[in-house]
């Protein structure tokens, strides 16, 4: 079903950082991949930066920083290319993940240069957009941004823009039944992310697909042990409550994008264990719209973070970043046959 084209690191040389992490990548329309995460000396330091690289006719430039000046912590990028040489940044600037704000920089040249940055919200904290996964464009032509709360209970929600990323609209939250009731307590686990995230229990960080005109659905990380699932009739507008689905979830970030032929490719560690190891990193497939998934096909399970993944389509080609080692970026492209 998937045939390994490329298989290869971002950074070349000695980074000029020592952690890095939450890649997202786009192409553009010339063929390049443009690709973005952040890193410092650890997640959540003032230091970290977001970072970018370009991939022209089969090499990775230089890296060179986008956003961030030292002066507080940059978090999970995610860029839209409308393929017209308009690319979109979107990323999320604060010490407390609960209190974040939402910044975006805008390209009309393939992100060679780029604008200011400006508050996506003006005003708001906790974070508007997209929380770390792409936003699809609905069959109607509306943007729908897969977002997040992190505030004791976790709870997801979708962004809705109608005018191409001026205006955003929320749509109602997505929580597990009964988490209001919960007791939130620390989280022990060695896994190197900011301290505030082990105090959280809930859904968060979702990642979405339409399958017919205003049928959207996402799934999303868990602290349960399971990816769970939200499901809406009216374009994002309203979802159904979370419910836990077959796929196994350590509580760390997932990716899902749907082919021309309707199937889902899901990129996901299959590891059912609340802030259990980030390896190995796998891909299911469904061909029934995530009623069922085929087994994982593993893509690292070495000792170490393989993590985060970010994964786009054109056609028949697939593309993959993800977290390696909190070392480097890794990038796969892949060709899809159904």
């Amino acid at each position: 079903m998937l045939t390994e084209i490329v298989n290869e690191r971002i950074v070349q040389g000695q980074p000029p950082f020592a952690s890095c992490h939450g890649s997202h990548l786009a192409l553009l329309a010339n063929g390049d991949v443009l690709a973005v995460w952040f890193g410092g000396s650890r997640e959540g330091e003032d230091d970290t930066a977001i970072w970018c690289a370009r991939r022209t006719n089969g090499r990775w430039g230089a890296v060179h920083r986008l956003a961030g000046d030292g002066s507080e912590p940059h978090w999970n990028p995610v860029l839209l290319s409308k393929g017209n040489g308009e690319v979109f940044l979107f990323y999320k600037v604060g010490r407390s993940i609960k209190e974040w704000r939402t910044m975006v920089k805008r390209s009309s040249d393939d992100g060679r240069t780029w604008t200011e940055a400006e508050e996506l919200v003006p005003g708001d904290r906790g974070g508007r957009g997209p929380v770390r996964n792409k936003v699809i464009v609905l069959s109607e032509g509306a943007w729908l941004a897969p977002a997040s709360l992190e505030d004791g209970v976790w709870r997801a929600f979708a962004d809705r823009s109608e005018d191409g990323g001026r205006h955003w609209e929320k749509s109602a939250e997505v929580c597990v039944p009964g988490s209001e009731q919960w007791d939130i307590r620390k989280v022990d686990s060695d896994i190197p992310v900011s301290e505030q995230s082990f105090y959280g229990r809930g859904v968060i960080q979702p990642t979405l697909w339409e399958s017919a005109p205003g049928k959207v659905h996402m799934l999303l990380r868990s602290s349960e042990g399971w990816i769970h699932r939200s499901d809406s009739e009216d374009g994002g507008r309203t979802w159904t409550h979370a419910y836990p689905t077959s796929l196994p979830n350590n509580n760390s970030g997932i990716d899902v994008v749907r082919m021309h032929d309707g199937t889902l490719i899901l990129c996901y560690n299959p590891v059912g264990q609340n802030w259990g190891p980030r390896t190995p990193l796998a891909l299911s497939f469904s061909r029934d719209n995530g009623q069922t998934w085929s087994a994982p096909r593993i893509l690292e399970d070495g000792e170490g973070e393989f993590s985060y993944p970010a994964i786009i389509a054109d056609g028949h080609d697939v593309y993959l970043t993800y977290t390696w080692k909190r070392e480097n970026i890794a990038f796969r492209r892949f060709r899809y046959s159904p």
